[in-house]
Order: C-alpha cells, then sequence, then structure tokens
C-alpha cells in the first residue's frame, strides 16, 4: 500500500520529537521531575498525531504523570484532577463559546450567503477580479459572523468556486482566495480562538477583540489587494464578467419607469406617474430607498458634529475665604453682603466670629525669596497690599464674574477636527457619486444589498461594538447574538425546526469538545507545573540569552511548525500555558502576544502539506481541482500573511492602539 506525503510528514515529525527528548533525557546529569514533565509534552504530541483524541490523551497523560510526581498517592492525584476541572468549569468566560457557536450555525444553516455573494459581485462587477473580490469580501463578513473556519470554506467551495471555475477563473487563484477568506475567521471577532486564548492566558477577551479587529482588516485588505493586482497583470488569470452576467433584470412597475436599466433613477422617479402608469405608492416606496444613503450621512454627520463641537461644562465652585464678602453682594461697609436667610447658612459676625488672623505671629504674605509675592514697597498692579488686622477682603469682582462666565462661554462648542472634516468629505464625495450614478439597475443592486448585506453588518457591528465599547460582557453579546441570529434567521423565513436542531446539535458538539479540551489542558497544565517542566523550560530559554526579537521569532517559528500537525486548540491549551509565563521576562505584552499568535496560526492553516482549509475545500470542489492545485493557490496569500505579522511586530498600534484608547 503506498503512504500518503502527509502520513510520511506525520511519522517524520513524531520521530524527531522522540529524538529530541530522548537526546534531552540523555544528556541530562540527573533525570529530575522536570524531564518527565518534558518527556509528557512529547508523548501527548505523539500521540495526537497518531490519532488519540486529543481531550483524553491529555487528561490521561496528566494523571498518569501526576500520580508518579505523587509517589503513587491516588488519592491526591484524583483531588488534583477534581480541582483542575471545576476551576475550568467555573470559568464564566467559556460560556461565551457555545453562544457565539450556536449564532455562527444559525446564520449559516439559514443559507444566507448565497444573495449576499451574488449582490456583492454584482456591486464590484467593474472591478478588476470581481469575482475572487466579493468572495474575499462574503468570506470576511461570513467569517465574522460565524468564526467557523470549515463552515465558511466549505459553504464558499460550493457557492464561489462554481462561479469563478464558469468565469474562467485560474483554479489556483480562486482556491487560494476561498481558503485564505474563509480562515479570516480565527482572527476576526468574535473568533473562537481569542476566547480560549484569553481564558487560557488571563487576558480580557474584551480587549483581544478590539485588538483583533484592525489587525483583521488589514490582512483582508492585504488579500483584496493582492487579488486586483494579479486581475490587472494577469487578466486570462481573473477575466472581467460578461455584459450577460453584469445583467440585473429590473422588476415590472420599474422596467416602465425605465427606458433601459442605465437611466437615471433620481431624475425619472422624481417624474414619477407623469411618464407611466405606475402607483404613487410604489415610486414613494423606491423613492425613500434611494434617498436612504442620503439620510444615513445626515444623520451621521448631525449626531457626530454635536459629539465633537459640545464641550461639556465643568461645575465651577467659586472659592470663598472664609471671613471675607462676596464681590457683587450688597453690604454695609461699601462691600456687597449676602442677604440673610432664616434657617440657612450665613456669614459669621465680625465679633467674636473668624476673621483674617493678625499680621504678627499669623500667616504672613510669602517672603520675596520664594519668588511668589513682590516686596511690599513696590506693589504690583492687581494686586493688594497687606491689610490690617480685622480687616475684612473682598475678592475682586471681576475675577468672579470671569469664573461664572468662563464654563458659559466653554460649552458653547469648539472647531470640529480635521479627521471630523476629512472622513465626512470622503463620505459626501462618495454619497454625491452615488446619486450621480444612481442607475435602475444600481438601485436593484442597492436593494439586494439591503436585504443581504445590511441586516448581517447590523448583527455583527451590533454584537461586537455592545463588547468593544463595554456596553455588555462577551457572554451577554453572545446571548444577544444568537437571539440576533434567530430573529434574521425567522425575517429570511428560513428558520424552521429542522435548521433549529441541526444548529443545536452542532453548537453541543462543538463546544463539548472545547469544554473537554479545556478539562484535559486544565489537568495536564497542573501536572506540568507540578513535574517542574515549567521552570525547566523557563531555565532553558533564559540560558540562551536571547533578546526580545529573538523570543517573539522563536516562539512564533514553533507555534508555526506546530500549527502543521496539530489544531489550534491543541496549541493553545497545551502550548500557551508553556510560553506565557515568559512573557515578563522578555517584556512582551500579553495581549500583543496572542494577536502574533493568532495570526500566525491563521498562517499555518494555510500551509501546506497539513492545511485544514485545503481539505474542507477539496471535500466539495468538482473532481479536476486537485490538491496540488489548492496547495498552489494558498501560498502566496500564506506570504501575506507573514507579510502581515512582519507589519504587526514592526508597528504594533495597528492591534495596541483600539485597546489602549477604549480601556486604558
Amino acid at each position: 500500500m503506498k503512504v500518503r506525503k502527509e502520513l510520511w510528514f506525520g511519522l517524520s515529525f513524531m520521530a524527531l520529537i522522540v529524538v529530541l527528548a530522548g537526546t534531552v533525557l540523555l544528556r541530562a546529569e540527573t533525570i529530575t521531575n522536570g524531564h518527565l514533565g518534558l518527556l509528557m509534552l512529547s508523548l501527548v504530541v505523539v500521540a495526537i498525531m497518531l490519532g488519540f483524541p486529543t481531550a483524553f490523551t491529555l487528561m490521561g497523560m496528566g494523571m498518569l504523570f501526576t500520580w508518579l510526581a505523587y509517589e503513587r498517592d491516588t488519592t491526591r492525584t484524583l483531588d488534583l484532577m477534581v480541582q483542575a476541572a471545576y476551576k475550568t468549569m467555573a470559568n464564566d468566560v467559556l460560556i461565551a463559546i457555545p453562544l457565539f457557536v450556536f449564532m455562527g450555525y444559525l446564520v449559516e444553516r439559514a443559507n444566507l450567503i448565497e444573495s449576499l455573494f451574488r449582490s456583492l459581485h454584482l456591486a464590484m462587477a467593474r472591478l478588476p477580479g470581481a469575482l475572487a473580490v466579493a468572495t474575499l469580501v462574503t468570506c470576511t463578513i461570513f467569517a465574522t459572523a460565524t468564526g467557523i473556519v470549515g463552515a465558511v470554506v466549505t459553504l464558499m467551495g460550493l457557492l464561489a468556486l462554481p462561479a469563478m471555475l464558469r468565469g474562467g477563473y485560474s483554479v489556483p487563484l480562486a482556491a487560494g482566495s476561498i481558503t485564505a477568506g474563509g480562515c479570516l475567521g480565527i482572527l476576526l471577532p468574535p473568533s473562537v480562538l481569542l476566547i480560549v486564548y484569553g481564558a487560557t492566558a488571563g487576558v480580557s477577551v474584551v480587549q483581544l477583540y478590539a485588538g483583533a479587529f484592525f489587525p483583521g482588516l488589514m490582512l483582508a485588505t492585504l488579500y483584496i489587494l493582492y487579488v486586483v493586482l494579479i486581475a490587472k497583470l494577469k487578466p486570462q488569470w481573473a477575466p472581467p464578467l460578461s455584459a450577460e452576467e453584469r445583467r440585473v433584470p429590473l422588476p415590472p412597475l420599474t422596467a416602465r419607469l425605465a427606458d433601459s436599466p442605465q437611466a437615471n433613477a433620481l431624475l425619472r422617479l422624481m417624474k414619477g406617474r407623469r411618464n407611466a402608469e405606475v402607483p404613487i405608492g410604489y415610486i414613494a416606496r423606491q423613492t425613500f430607498i434611494l434617498a436612504l444613503p442620503a439620510l444615513v450621512f445626515v444623520l451621521l454627520a448631525g449626531s457626530s458634529w454635536r459629539a465633537v463641537t459640545t464641550v461639556p461644562a465643568e461645575e465651577h465652585y467659586e472659592i470663598q475665604e472664609i471671613g471675607t464678602e462676596r464681590a457683587g453682594s450688597p453690604s454695609g461697609s461699601g462691600g456687597l453682603a449676602e442677604p440673610p436667610q432664616a434657617g440657612g447658612l450665613q456669614e459669621p459676625p465680625a465679633d467674636g466670629g473668624l476673621q483674617e488672623p493678625p499680621q504678627d505671629g499669623g500667616l504672613a504674605e510669602p517672603p520675596q525669596e520664594g519668588g511668589l509675592q513682590p516686596p511690599p514697597s513696590e506693589p504690583q498692579a492687581g494686586r493688594a497690599l497687606p491689610e490690617p488686622p480685622g480687616a475684612q477682603r473682598a475678592a475682586p469682582a471681576p475675577a468672579a464674574a470671569q469664573a461664572d462666565t468662563a464654563p458659559t462661554a466653554e460649552a458653547a462648542g469648539r472647531p470640529a477636527p480635521t479627521w471630523w472634516w476629512v472622513v465626512f468629505s470622503v463620505l459626501g464625495c462618495l454619497t454625491v457619486l452615488f446619486y450621480l450614478f444612481a442607475s435602475f439597475a444600481r438601485l436593484e443592486i442597492f436593494k439586494m444589498l439591503l436585504a443581504s448585506f445590511f441586516p448581517l453588518m447590523l448583527l455583527i457591528l451590533a454584537v461586537l461594538g455592545s463588547i468593544v465599547l463595554g456596553l455588555a460582557t462577551p457572554t451577554e453579546a453572545a446571548a444577544m447574538g444568537a437571539l440576533g441570529g434567530m430573529l434574521l434567521a425567522a425575517a429570511y423565513r428560513r428558520f424552521n425546526l429542522a435548521v433549529l436542531r441541526e444548529s443545536v446539535f452542532l453548537t453541543a458538539k462543538t463546544s463539548a469538545m472545547v469544554c473537554w479540551l479545556f478539562v484535559g489542558s486544565a489537568i495536564f497544565s497542573a501536572a506540568f507545573a507540578l513535574l517542574g517542566g515549567q521552570q525547566l523550560v523557563e531555565e532553558w530559554v533564559m540560558s540562551m540569552n536571547l533578546s526580545q526579537l529573538q523570543f517573539l521569532l522563536l516562539s512564533q517559528v514553533i507555534i508555526f511548525l506546530l500549527g502543521w500537525p496539530l489544531e489550534w486548540t491543541e496549541i493553545i491549551v497545551i502550548f500557551m500555558p508553556i510560553f506565557i509565563p515568559l512573557l515578563d521576562n522578555f517584556g512582551v505584552d500579553p495581549l500583543f502576544f496572542g494577536l502574533l499568535v493568532a495570526l500566525n496560526l491563521q498562517t499555518a492553516f494555510l500551509s501546506p502539506p497539513v492545511a485544514m482549509a485545503a481539505f474542507y475545500l477539496k471535500g466539495v470542489s468538482p473532481q479536476h481541482v486537485t490538491l496540488n492545485q489548492i496547495f498552489l493557490g494558498m501560498l502566496p496569500f500564506m506570504g501575506i500573511q507573514i507579510l502581515a505579522i512582519f507589519l504587526l511586530y514592526v508597528w504594533p498600534q495597528i492591534g495596541l492602539w483600539l485597546p489602549q484608547l477604549l480601556y486604558k
């Protein structure tokens, strides 16, 4: 029987791990519990590569080596297992996982992606590589809504791959666009990977979501730029859409208003029934839909203008010296005094009350050496000479008046910042261009986007916005997202008992896998720490005298290599507890490290020969699409991901700016 290359690679990698573990043990002067911990780690990796269930392998190895560390004390071993499992299951952050997964499966099973893809590829018809760009945008949105890589790659393989092949697209380019876009769910919120990493590393999931937002958008933008560039340089790889593929059929009533699909919709709707027998209600509905971009622009501009120009008035309290009179109030001695109020607070009486302390022996004006007052012989304008004992001093009226009027002037407003003018100038130009080129065909495309793109985006923004802005915890937002997914499926009339049953079953299956992994990881980590394996690894790494850059390179290379034979869940729960304690020694922020890990694991998901995204796509591809063609198409996108990791390291603020702005 011929052995596949993937199996040879797995066997070779396993043999390498065993050899390295044996070398470390043989070179040690004395075999300690720490060496047993490293042996346990090696055996776990080998067992997982052989196909043993990850969660139960972690639990079994952890219990066995804990039993050895406790000198065969079964009671203490079982106590440790129960405590580790209870600590994991008491983590309320993990409740968000089944809720987000349930939301994703509802959106997937409701089959919302088909209309989304069609509307996007018609909207981008004139862009080079329109089908591939629409595929990437659809994958980005759907990955954000589901976070399930296998589901996104499989659905887009069924929907977008046949369309691109019919359009004459290169098989590697089409396959690479689908697999790369589908893997964005690893990084983009609400990513399950970020929840698992946050629970493992003790990092706030909210900050991880905020930090992953811009790196995810940067990566998707780099993908799209690459596809557009390839389509311009190699048009035979991504031919433009034909006129028939770009044709948008008009409804019968709209066809009465238009001489052609390219007629300007704004002008024709303004004429209305004068040129055709069209009900006035239909014209009003179409006009309202056409006016939506302008209405949204006005609402956004108005609300943001008020937010950026209004300065909240701060309360100013006038500080009055005890024993003095308020300026501007009438008094009997030439000053102004407050009228007495019955039952209220009054000025203390002059005789026997609080007065200015005597000049001699009391508090005097500071001397000139302090640098605060001029000498008494040279009074400055606006400064009063020291008053004699017992005299009352009135605060200057202009200063009091200024203190009272300053908040009013400050609350009046301030000029809008430059960024506001730039952003809304661009949005205003886009709105004007929309109406200049608003043909009836584009109006129909806009209606398709309203029905497919905007509801899904509203759900995503509501869920993620409530998390990032601190309005809800990830668990609460996930619950609202699950409810929103049900309502969205019901609105599209695709929510039924079969969809609900299948979504619940798949959610329970996925959640059980993640929860058992966490329990196994907790037992394994407890055993590894008990044996002293973590301390041994830390001493070994510190003995290498690595710089921060060298440590990051070493850790990311190890994670990248582990991403070939192992799933991201196994890497997070097994190896992150080893790397996280080392971060303080090199001054690395765990949040920043988590973003690098997420990007890295996404790269590993596209790396031959064990790239899971390729096998997902191959399972739904036509027979003539080979695995080698899929691997060939994934390589350029893997290079783009390595470029994104480099950009994130050079400019960490890509990932850290938003968390620092919102939470620090």
